[in-house]
């Protein structure tokens, strides 16, 4: 803010000095102008979109009962089981397909693989390749026991 000087040089005439009541928005401009430029460069981060593949929605069969689906557990020795049947990697593909009873193509159902906290990262993905090397592509991980 600036002041007006009376025009005397202290002189003492008894006037007072008027003040200056323009606002200065230079200031108030350059905020502006900065908080624009953050907001702009900010915003295409928050609009960052995830592909979802979400099933049709369409009501089951009013006859269908739905399925059991299927476990593998992978404990800590190595050992594999689906549900309580003890199975090898090798038999893995065929023990989860008669796992699933009669069912049209057994690699169109989902498999729900979980593993015990102390699994090697090995084992685990040994499992996963020999399920994806037999067609299983529908595979849910689990990091819970469900009851």
């Amino acid at each position: 803010m600036g002041a007006r000087l009376s025009s005397g040089g202290g002189g003492g005439s008894g006037k007072l000095a008027a003040q200056n009541a323009d606002i200065n928005v230079t200031p108030f401009v350059d905020i502006m102008l900065v908080l624009l430029i953050i907001f702009m460069v900010a915003a295409p981060m928050a609009t960052v979109s995830i592909r979802l593949d979400l099933p049709p929605a369409t009501p089951p069969a009013d006859d269908a009962e739905p399925k059991e689906p299927v476990y593998i557990t992978i404990q800590e020795s190595g050992s594999l089981f689906i549900a309580e049947q003890e199975t090898t990697v090798s038999k893995l593909a065929a023990d989860v397909c008669a796992a699933q009873g009669a069912v049209a193509d057994c690699r169109e159902e989902r498999v729900f693989v979980r593993a015990e906290p102390e699994v090697k990262y090995n084992q685990f993905m040994e499992v996963m390749n020999t399920l994806q090397e037999n067609g299983y592509f529908k595979v849910g991980l689990l990091n819970e026991d469900i009851t």
